[in-house]
């Protein structure tokens, strides 16, 4: 088939780490060729050992992931032919060699684990039918595995950590401790500065409420002549005619 296997170029977390690789999904690619009994397998190679690669004729042949390292190629990801089918709804890539759990078994049966070394790999998709192969794609281009270069990858102190980096730890944590309480006590003095300097501080606000809630009250003053006493309203009497001056 004229299918060439690729790693996907959407950028994708993890594409490309030190064991394992992503691939895109073959859809609509063996349709046509598979019958519902069929199944797909990858055949993972290193790049120099893909030319030489033969394929099994049934299933008690296929390289299993434990003999990569001597023979240089093993088989993976057995999938029914249906799951790569155009109407299939299936993630649109492929993880290989996301299985750790490979590296503990001692069976021989196939299994998708980590990579062991950089490559580069080659692979390839294969048909598999009740009589053999029935198909197969093109070998990818070379796919090499990448090593992490970011420094938040790497444990900046070993497992077991001395005395004198736990003293030196405890030193610079307690340096940052009071560095902390210094910067927040000055800048709460300046903010508090701030407001006292505005009259806005706790001596200012006693003051003012002392002269505001201790002013004496005014001594009552006798009414003036022909004045009206205090509270009386319009509708109060009204004083006698000779305290008005014409």
């Amino acid at each position: 088939l004229p299918y060439v296997p690729q790693v996907p170029p959407l950028a994708l977390l993890g594409k490309v780490t030190a064991t394992t690789f992503a691939l895109e999904r073959p859809r609509c690619v063996f349709d046509g060729h598979a019958d519902a009994s069929d199944a797909v397998w990858l055949a993972v190679a290193f790049a120099n050992a893909s030319a030489t690669f033969r394929n099994p004729q049934c299933r008690a042949e296929v390289p299993p992931y434990q003999q990569l390292l001597a023979a240089r190629s093993y088989m993976t990801l057995e999938t029914a032919a249906a799951a790569y089918s155009c109407s299939a709804a299936s993630p649109a890539v492929l993880r290989v060699g996301g299985d750790t759990a490979c590296r503990d078994q001692h069976r021989q049966d196939p299994c998708n684990g980590p990579l062991p070394s950089p490559g580069p790999y080659r692979v390839k998709f294969l048909l598999m039918g009740c009589r053999g192969p029935k198909a197969e794609t093109r070998w990818s281009e070379p796919i090499l595995l990448r090593t992490a270069l970011s420094p938040s990858t790497i444990e900046a102190a070993p497992a077991r950590r001395g005395s004198a980096l736990v003293v030196i730890a405890s030193i610079l944590a307690s340096l940052g401790a009071a560095l902390a309480a210094a910067v927040l006590g000055a800048l709460g003095a300046k903010v508090w500065g701030s407001l006292c300097h505005r009259g806005l501080g706790s001596g200012a606000f006693i003051r003012r409420s002392y002269r505001t809630h201790h002013i004496p009250p005014a001594l009552p003053q006798p009414p003036a002549p022909g004045c009206s006493p205090p509270g009386l309203g319009p509708s109060a009497p009204q004083p006698p005619a000779p305290c008005q001056r014409t």
